[in-house]
């Protein structure tokens, strides 16, 4: 499923990426990306996804609804991400460009 920019605002697209989340799109979170490697083979998935194909993004960078925190590990939500600007509520790793919730992850979350 792809959505156009020029025809969607981001809050729009925020609001059906979640509805989409919540309603069981079946995402890659159970793999986090720890290492290097991990991160870069995410990474080199993600370049070759369509910059509208939001939906391919989700899936492969693992998104959630809900911040991740297993075993003990740090939660990791998307409002405690390098990558998350604030104001905006979006994710600007170069290869996601998404509008985002704060308490939604991936596994591509860092520090």
């Amino acid at each position: 499923m792809r959505f156009g920019r020029e025809t969607m605002d981001e809050e729009a697209l925020r609001r059906e990426l979640e509805h989409l989340l919540q309603q069981g799109l079946e995402t890659e979170w159970r793999e986090r990306a720890y290492t290097s490697e991990e991160v870069n083979r995410i990474v080199a998935r993600l370049q070759a996804i369509r910059p509208d194909d939001y939906v391919s993004k989700l899936k492969v960078a693992g998104f959630t609804s809900q911040p991740y925190g297993a075993g003990g590990e740090i939660e990791q939500a998307c409002e405690t991400c390098m990558y998350f600007v604030i104001h905006r509520q979006f994710c600007e790793l170069p290869e996601l460009q998404i509008p985002v919730k704060p308490k939604w992850s991936c596994r591509l979350w860092r520090i």
